[in-house]
């Protein structure tokens, strides 16, 4: 049995007209629903549409299949906004598995009811809204 902790700091948050700032680096990022208050410059997050990994983040988020399908999802005054952990290549899929069996994204059609590596504990830092900071997800 290979029991694994991962540790990730997420970033945050980058609005959907700045997604370009995001870094193109190894990691898990997670699209949300937001909304960004232009009077008082605070950015409101409502809803986890979509858990994804990738080598080089940004690149992913920008030409992403889903793109489209996440814009879809939201409602007049609201957009698309991003956050981003480092996660390295060798937990990225567990990592990303683990995360989208336990917070279970709208859009995220893998991973929601079966979880197929060992024993895993995550642990989460940083800009975390809507994410359980600290869980532990088994094989079924």
């Amino acid at each position: 049995m290979d029991e694994t902790t991962i540790k990730i700091k997420f970033q945050g948050y980058w609005r959907d007209a700045k997604k370009e700032s995001i870094p193109a680096k190894s990691g898990l990022y997670c699209v949300y629903k937001c909304t960004h208050n232009v009077r008082d410059k605070n950015l409101s997050i409502h809803n986890l549409i979509y858990i994804g990994e990738a080598e080089n983040v940004r690149n992913r988020v920008a030409q992403h299949e889903k793109y489209s399908e996440w814009h879809r999802s939201i409602r007049p005054g609201n957009e698309l906004c991003f956050s981003f952990g480092i996660v390295d290549s060798k937990n990225r899929d567990r990592a990303e598995a683990a995360m989208i069996f336990k917070h279970k994204p709208s859009l995220n059609p893998e991973y929601n009811d079966s979880f197929p590596f060992d024993k895993t504990t995550m642990s989460l830092s940083g800009k975390t809204d809507l994410l359980t900071t600290h869980f532990t997800v088994h094989t079924r």
